[in-house]
């Protein structure tokens, strides 16, 4: 496993200036789980990070998610447009508002189908000089690296401008895997360092300097997929959300939603992965969007998300006789 070398000279932060780090990654990659990461262990360390979550669909749910680590304050949702295009002059004006913080620092997560060497390039553009030049991080599935079929050149160009790569999901590999992905990473992109979550000092992230590496140009609309949302009833048990889940087609490649569960007052927060695993767990308050249910990917269209929880109750009402 790659880390960073002991004598690596680091960029001293500049004073005044503050470091910008937008993480971006593959959908369901861990990008959330590396910012969680990086708000707890910033804070615990005397800095204020200030984040920014994008979205096609509803990015207040996972905003949500982050207000047990972090003040609601510091927290700005851009939803419905991509940050490394049409949301772009949106993001600029988020982060040049930003106000001024002892030990501030910047995070900025983007939405999984971002083009990660596009948003790079305009977001240096246009950014007050109170921050320093952005610097980018990519979240790395081991496990499913490159196996996107028609993905995977998105998946690729998200790595290629990235100055660190952090290394998820190995757990659920061999050696010989993590060595194939490793390999591969360095053969992209041989600038960015290599980590893990667990090998990865916050204290040197700041410190990072722009990727040097050239990359390879996308086609911009291989990026742009199909979202939608709609309302999310109460459903009344938690196997409705398994039903939803395994109705809805692979070709929706992120599934998310909010929902009360039964007779429960608090609400339940699920999400189905591009490998199909789903995920239930609490919410964190109440969402400000009300339930809702929301896709990303091919033939996401509210009438497809409408029948899936029509059956999911039809289901239900069967178990419950």
């Amino acid at each position: 496993m790659s880390s960073i070398p002991k004598n690596t000279t680091y960029k001293v932060q500049q004073k005044n200036r503050e470091a910008i780090i937008t993480i971006v990654g593959f959908l369901g990659a861990g990008k959330t789980t590396l910012l969680r990461h990086l708000i707890t262990h910033y804070t615990d360390n005397g800095w204020s990070p200030f984040v920014i979550l994008n979205d096609y669909e509803n990015a207040y749910l996972d905003a949500n998610q982050l207000t047990d680590t972090i003040e609601p304050t510091c927290i700005r949702a851009l939803t419905g447009s991509c940050i490394c295009c049409s949301g772009i002059d949106e993001l600029r004006n988020y982060v040049n508002r930003i106000p001024e913080r002892t030990n501030g620092i910047t995070l900025i997560e983007a939405n999984g189908t971002s083009d990660a060497c596009s948003l790079m390039e305009f977001l240096g553009v246009g950014v007050n000089d109170r921050f320093l030049p952005p610097i980018q991080v990519s979240v790395v599935d081991v496990k499913n690296w490159q196996k996107r079929k028609e993905h995977n050149e998105l998946e690729a160009n998200q790595i290629q401008v990235s100055s660190l790569l952090v290394l998820t999901h190995i757990e659920k590999t061999t050696a010989q895997r993590q060595a194939f992905v490793i390999k591969a990473l360095k053969k992209c992109n041989p600038f960015a360092k290599i980590l893990t979550i667990d090998d990865l000092n916050i204290k040197l992230l700041s410190g990072l300097v722009p990727s040097k590496n050239k990359a390879q140009e996308l086609d911009h609309l291989k990026t742009h997929w199909a979202s939608c949302s709609c309302d999310l009833p109460d459903l009344p048990d938690v196997g409705c959300i398994y039903d939803i889940c395994r109705t809805l087609p692979k070709s929706i490649l992120r599934v998310k939603g909010c929902t009360k569960i039964g007779m429960e007052t608090s609400y339940t927060y699920f999400e189905r992965n591009p490998d199909g695993e789903v995920f239930v767990r609490p919410f964190n308050g109440v969402p400000i969007t009300d339930a809702k249910l929301l896709t990303i990917g091919p033939n996401s269209r509210p009438s497809l998300l409408k029948e899936a929880i029509a059956e999911s109750l039809v289901n239900a009402a069967s178990r419950l006789q």
